[in-house]
């Protein structure tokens, strides 16, 4: 149930900017943003899930290589014992591999960032696709892309494509005063990005944000949390 906003430069001279904000249970542990993996992901700095050792967003600064993976519902019938982590696909896609024919997990999309290009891989237990994004920006949720269909997106895209990213250090903040309006909505709204999603089956609740902007060559990232899971509270400190 996570949530993914992504400008997509017109020019390679630009850079592409990722807001991801992340629904998890607050009881399955985390560790912030940082370098926890060891060789061959020595390099990636990314938010590790402590129960399995994969990651949710992670990147590769050397590469100018970035992904993040959102949860999809998907139609496979396997046994659970087949099926290995997501978070071990957002290590492999940095590291330039990217899943392929029948990846043996829950449905995903991911959204893979090298420099000014992006797309988003979707699995949904049936088929594997490929979306290239376009230039502009596109918000990314459980659904397909900038789907209509979701509330979230439908009521806030066309605010986040008018909340141009801005020069200079803190080129995010017009998407987070986006964030701060969405807010206003309480959390089980279907509308909210800010999200508690408990009343909708799930034990997941809006957690912490990163973002990111990826040149070829470079990547700089940074993370906040919650205060309070699934509320803006005080807001969302990035550093």
């Amino acid at each position: 149930m996570c949530t993914v906003i992504i400008r997509v430069p017109a020019s390679a001279d630009q850079p592409t900017c990722v807001l991801a904000i992340r629904d998890e249970d607050p009881a399955r542990p985390w560790n912030p943003l940082g370098r926890w993996w060891p060789e061959p992901h020595a390099g990636i700095v990314g938010v590790r899930d402590v129960r399995a050792g994969g990651a949710w967003l992670a990147a590769e600064p050397e590469t100018g290589r970035l992904a993040v993976l959102l949860n999809r519902a998907d139609v496979s019938t396997g046994p659970e014992s087949e099926l290995v982590s997501r978070g071990g696909i957002v290590l492999e896609s940095v590291a330039g591999r990217s899943p392929v024919g029948e990846p043996a997990t829950h449905g995903f999309n991911l959204v893979e960032v090298a420099g000014p290009r992006a797309r988003v891989l979707t699995w949904d237990g049936s088929a594997l696709r490929s979306v290239d994004l376009a230039p502009g920006t596109h918000m990314i949720a459980h659904d397909d892309v900038d789907d209509p269909a979701t509330p979230r997106i439908a009521r806030w895209l066309d605010e986040f494509r008018a909340a141009e990213p801005i020069e200079g250090e803190r080129w995010w903040m017009p998407w987070v005063a986006v964030l701060e309006r969405s807010a206003r909505l309480g959390s089980t709204d279907d509308r909210a990005i800010i999200r508690d999603n408990r009343p909708h089956g799930y034990p997941t609740l809006s957690l912490l944000a990163c973002v990111a902007s990826v040149s070829p060559r470079d990547i700089d990232v940074h993370y906040g949390e919650l205060t309070e899971p699934g509320h803006w509270g005080a807001g969302l400190e990035l550093a």
